[in-house]
């Protein structure tokens, strides 16, 4: 949908024509695993794909939202004194649950408001669009009612908002990479001390490809729950021998020392994914210092391969996917990103290979898994922000 689409649809849908726009990205882990619950590092960036806002304030208390994507559901309605989680508002619990958490803290949000909602983020890509309408609703907020928000703070929020309002228990990373993405850099995150590094990502010369299993992702809730409890287990048979407050205060050499500990192979694999992935989040942000995206490749094999072999998440259609890039011309490197079990895996690819490796990848996968997989040409672009519209669709 474009921008003089979406202009008609807000005039026609609240009969006004005054109202602002905001964006908010969709995110990718470009490495970095399941390491953020490990005490680890993750390696993130904000993509172009996201969530638009158009927004107007009212002159009563009432808000009204439509989202573009789920036209059945029609217009939601609540006043600002409700703002209750309603299973039947379905999406707009997203928004509603931002509008609330900034109330309680005691921002001066005394007005209703108009909410026209758009995403082009892939639906069930695993990239994130709940944190990302979280992040957009925080931005239009913050503008619309003058509200003076640390980016910080309301990163946090919309954590707080997607764990105890929706009641998903999901890390800050999503969050964190939608509103502190910036263009053409990644960025080294620790999620318990939220210190952060950006790192640039040089790609005159290519492009990011995301490739989408189009698979449901059934297992990934129930398989999370079992890997958290794994490295559980084995960080608590590695304090009978190292201090340590978690797995990502481990060396790999450290590790390598104690390992014979964890009696269990299995526990001892997992355990082991964790150390060596949040190494290859500090050798990344190395490598991209350097300008040395062959060296960042590298590492994103290598990643796939842990993920594959030691944790186990991957599952035969993000393998058909990985083992299929690899074997094309071009690319520097491809892995699994999000929680596995389906969803989306990433390639880096020269961009005149793209054309090859999309058609070539496309094929593999069809034949190998019966179905098709959907691509996505993305780019590194910044944080949640105002924007004149156009500026992005």
């Amino acid at each position: 949908m474009n921008a003089a689409e979406l202009d008609t649809l807000f005039r026609s849908t609240f009969g006004s024509g005054s109202y602002r726009s905001f964006f908010a990205p969709g995110r990718i882990n470009l490495i970095g695993e399941h390491t953020d619950y490990n005490g680890g590092h993750v390696f993130p960036c904000a993509i172009t794909y996201g969530t638009y806002a158009l927004a107007a304030k009212r002159s009563d208390r009432m808000i009204r939202m439509y989202s573009v994507n789920f036209p059945d559901k029609g217009i939601v309605e609540c006043p600002l004194d409700d703002l209750a989680y309603r299973s039947e508002d379905d999406w707009a619990n997203y928004p509603k649950g931002m509008i609330a958490a900034l109330k309680e803290r005691g921002y001066a949000i005394e007005e209703g408001l108009d909410l026209l909602i758009y995403g082009n983020i892939p639906n069930g890509a695993g990239l994130s669009s709940s944190a990302s309408v979280e992040m957009v609703t925080g931005v239009m907020l913050e503008k619309l009612f003058n509200l003076k928000i640390d980016r910080i703070d309301m990163v946090k929020l919309g954590q707080v908002v997607e764990n105890q309002y929706i009641g998903v228990n999901s890390g800050i990373m999503d969050q964190f990479a939608i509103g502190m993405g910036k263009k053409a850099c990644g960025m080294l995150l620790d999620c318990q001390t939220l210190n952060y590094r950006y790192a640039p990502i040089e790609l005159d010369s290519h492009v990011i490809v995301i490739m989408n299993t189009n698979k449901r992702r059934e297992l990934a809730g129930s398989k999370y729950n079992e890997r958290r409890g794994e490295c559980e287990e084995a960080l608590r048979i590695l304090q009978e021998k190292v201090p340590a407050q978690s797995l990502g205060e481990l060396s790999a050499e450290t590790f390598e020392r104690y390992a014979s500990a964890i009696s269990s192979e299995t526990v001892r694999k997992r355990a082991r994914h964790a150390v060596s992935e949040n190494e290859r989040t500090i050798q990344a942000l190395e490598a991209l210092e350097r300008n040395d995206l062959y060296t960042f490749g590298e590492l994103m094999n290598a990643s796939h391969r842990s993920l594959r072999d030691d944790y186990e998440v991957t599952g035969k259609e993000l393998d058909a996917l990985v083992e299929a890039a690899w074997k094309q011309n071009g690319v520097i490197g491809a892995r699994m990103t999000g929680a596995g079990f389906g969803g989306c895996a990433i390639a880096i690819v020269e961009k005149t290979a793209a054309d090859d490796f999309l058609r070539e990848v496309g094929r593999a996968y069809l034949s190998e898994i019966g179905y098709e997989a959907s691509f996505y040409i993305a780019n590194i672009g910044d944080g949640a922000c105002e924007i004149e519209l156009g500026v992005h669709i």
